[in-house]
C-alpha cells in the first residue's frame, strides 16, 4: 500500500500543533485517497488544541465552523481545516448533532465518523491509527460503517447515500451488513434537504459508475421522489456511455425512470431535486423528444424541433438518442446546424417591423411570422428578405 506523504504546508500545521503541546493528526479522507495512491482534493486535520487555541497558533486562520469545533489554517495561501478531537450528542433531525463535546483523545473523535475507510488518522511523526480496520476495508475494496451501522444512519442520513457514492466513485462493494443497514433505515432519507439528495445523485451521474445511481432506488433511499420503485433497473450502460456532462445523464437518467414508470412527470421529479429552472426546461424538452416514437429523419423535422425546444434541449436529445436508440442523431444534427439554414424567427430574413409596414397587425401578423419560417425551414434557399415580403403580400391578397 502507498505510502502518505503529505504535502509541506499540511506537515509544517501538524509539527507545529504538536510543538505547542497538541495532539494533531491527519485523518478523513486525504488519509484514504493517499492509501489508495490518490491526490487528495482537501487536508483535515484533527488535535486536541480548542478552536481558539488554534486561532492563537495561526493568527491568519478563519473560524469557519467554531460551533463544530473547526478552524480553515492558511499557511503559504494554502488552505487545511483543523478541528478539535470531538464527542457528538443525539441527532433529533437525523442529520445534525444536537451538540458537539471537545474531547481529549484521538480514538472517541474517530469513532463518530461514517465508515472505516474515513477513521484513519496519520501523525506527522509517521504513526497510524486505525483503531476501525479502516487500512484492511481499503485493501478489500470494502465500505464499512463505524461501529454499528444502523446508528451512523440514524445520525445522519446522508450517509446512505454518500455510501453508493463512495462505492460508485471508488469500485468498492459496501459490506453486507452496512448495506442491509441502508435497506432498513432508507425511510430516514425523507429528512435531508432536497439539494442534498440532489447534489449526491449528481456526483454518482458524473462519476465513473453512474449506473450506481440506480442502487439509490433499489435501495429505497429515493422513494419520497419517485411513484413506484421496481426492484431492478437496468440502464443496458446507457449512462456509462455518456460524456460526463450534468444535463446528458439527468436526461437519460430521467427517460429511464419514467420508461420504468418510476417517475410520471420529469418536471415535477427535477423539481422536487431542486435543480435549476434551466436544467429542468431542458431535460424536461430532451425527455420529451425522447420519448416521441416519431424519430427526426429529415433536416426539416430537426429544424423544427430545434424551433421548438431550442439548441440546448435538442443537442441534448441528440447526444441521448445516439446511446438509447443507436441512433446518428449527432451527425444529422450537426449537419443541420453547421448549415446555417433558419430555425428560428431571430434568422429569419424578414421582422415583424417588415411586415407592420405591409399592413399586418396583431394575430395576422403573428400568424405570418410563423408561416414564413415554417416556409424557409423547409424551402431554406428562399430566406430571402424581397421574397418573403412578395410572399406575405401574396397570401394577404
Amino acid at each position: 500500500m502507498p505510502a502518505v506523504y503529505p504535502p509541506k504546508y499540511v506537515r509544517n500545521i501538524l509539527v507545529t500543533l504538536q510543538a505547542r503541546g497538541h495532539q494533531a493528526f491527519l485523518v478523513g479522507g486525504c488519509i484514504r485517497d493517499m492509501l489508495m495512491g490518490r491526490i487528495p482534493q482537501d487536508w483535515d486535520i484533527s488535535t486536541s488544541a480548542l478552536p481558539e487555541q488554534v486561532m492563537e497558533i495561526f493568527p491568519d486562520s478563519e473560524p469557519t465552523g467554531l460551533k463544530h469545533g473547526t478552524v480553515t489554517v492558511k499557511m503559504n495561501s494554502r488552505l487545511a481545516e483543523v478541528t478539535t478531537f470531538r464527542s457528538e450528542g443525539a441527532y433529533s433531525d437525523h442529520r445534525h448533532p444536537d451538540m458537539v463535546s471537545f474531547v481529549g483523545d484521538l480514538t472517541t473523535d474517530l469513532s463518530r465518523r461514517d465508515f472505516t475507510m474515513n477513521a484513519i488518522a496519520f501523525s506527522p511523526d509517521g504513526l497510524m491509527a486505525d483503531p476501525f480496520g479502516g487500512v484492511a476495508d481499503i485493501e478489500k475494496h470494502l465500505i464499512r460503517a463505524v461501529g454499528e451501522p444502523q446508528l451512523r444512519f440514524e445520525e445522519d442520513a446522508l450517509r446512505m447515500f454518500r455510501a453508493v457514492r463512495f462505492s460508485s466513485r471508488l469500485g468498492f462493494e459496501i459490506e453486507q451488513k452496512t448495506l442491509e443497514a441502508i435497506r432498513l433505515k432508507a425511510p430516514l432519507a425523507v429528512n435531508i434537504a432536497p439539494e442534498r439528495i440532489r447534489d449526491e445523485v449528481q456526483k454518482i451521474l458524473l462519476g465513473p459508475a453512474p449506473e450506481k445511481v440506480f442502487q439509490l432506488i433499489e435501495l429505497g433511499l429515493m422513494d419520497s421522489y419517485l411513484v413506484s420503485r421496481p426492484q431492478l433497473i437496468d440502464d443496458g450502460g446507457s449512462l456509462t456511455r455518456l460524456p460526463k456532462k450534468a444535463l446528458n445523464r439527468w436526461t437519460c437518467f430521467c427517460v429511464l425512470l419514467e420508461n420504468y414508470g418510476c417517475i410520471d412527470s420529469v418536471e415535477e421529479f427535477l423539481l422536487k431535486l431542486k435543480l435549476d429552472k434551466r436544467s429542468v426546461r431542458v431535460c424536461r424538452s430532451a425527455a420529451k423528444i425522447l420519448t416521441d416514437p416519431a424519430c427526426p429523419q429529415t433536416p426539416v423535422e430537426w429544424k423544427r424541433l430545434l424551433n421548438k425546444y431550442g439548441v440546448d434541449a435538442v443537442s441534448c436529445a441528440a447526444v441521448c438518442g445516439d446511446r438509447l436508440r443507436d441512433g446518428n442523431y449527432q451527425k444529422q444534427l450537426k449537419a443541420v446546424l453547421k448549415s446555417g439554414e433558419c430555425f428560428s424567427l431571430k434568422h429569419l430574413a424578414v421582422t415583424g417591423k417588415d411586415l407592420m409596414e405591409l399592413g399586418l397587425c396583431g394575430r395576422d401578423l403573428g400568424e405570418m411570422l410563423l408561416f414564413l419560417l415554417d416556409y424557409v425551414m423547409e424551402f431554406p434557399q428562399f430566406n430571402k428578405r424581397e421574397i418573403l415580403l412578395s410572399l406575405a403580400q401574396g397570401t394577404e391578397e
